[in-house]
């Protein structure tokens, strides 16, 4: 009883956390920037959160599946928002 409360706890304020990057696209859309976004930061929670779905699914623990894939799929807009200002920005004839 007691593991299946934390262990619901524990996703929904997984979820929670994993669409907080929410903010930063907000803010990037708004500002038509990503110039203060550190997309490498984003590229290792994606990393992350994939290692975390395929460990979940591997010993079948939804727990850690569901808010992580949340998780994931906000990081990724997140560096396809970020991607968009920062190509669409820089100087021409730059590499």
């Amino acid at each position: 009883m007691v593991e299946t409360v934390l262990g619901v706890t524990a996703a929904a304020w997984g979820i929670l956390m994993a669409i907080s990057p929410g903010l930063q696209i907000r803010k990037m859309l708004l500002h038509r920037s990503s110039r203060e976004v550190s997309i490498a930061y984003f590229w290792v929670l994606l990393v992350g959160f994939t290692l975390w779905v395929a460990y979940g699914a591997t010993i079948d623990n939804w727990y850690l599946v569901v808010p992580n894939a949340v998780a994931f799929t906000v990081c990724a807009t997140t560096i396809a928002v970020a991607l968009r200002y920062r190509l669409r920005s820089e100087p021409a004839g730059r590499t």
